[in-house]
């Protein structure tokens, strides 16, 4: 039974190392078609200092933006306030 086994995958073994044999010897298949929505040119990648200035200034966009809404949000309350205090009370 032993000698059965290791003739099994002594031939197991000698046909996966002819696989790989051909499949490195074979040829790479040509493209179909070129891709249509493939880009051009890459963008250079950003460094680590550009990623962080980046971030940095998206940070502080956002805080400004809030600051104005917050702004705004205290001005209508104020315009709200003078107005019913200009109405006349019924």
């Amino acid at each position: 039974m032993k000698k059965i086994f290791a003739s099994l995958m002594s031939a197991l073994v000698a046909v996966s190392f002819a696989a790989v044999v051909f499949a490195a010897d074979a040829p790479a298949p040509a493209p179909a078609a070129p891709a249509a929505a493939a880009p051009a040119e890459k963008a250079p990648e950003k460094t680590r200092k550009e990623k962080k200035a980046e971030k940095k200034a998206a940070k502080a966009q956002k805080k400004a933006d809030k600051k104005q809404k917050k702004a705004d949000e205290a001005q209508k309350k104020a315009d709200d306030a003078a107005a019913k205090a200009a109405a006349p009370a019924k």
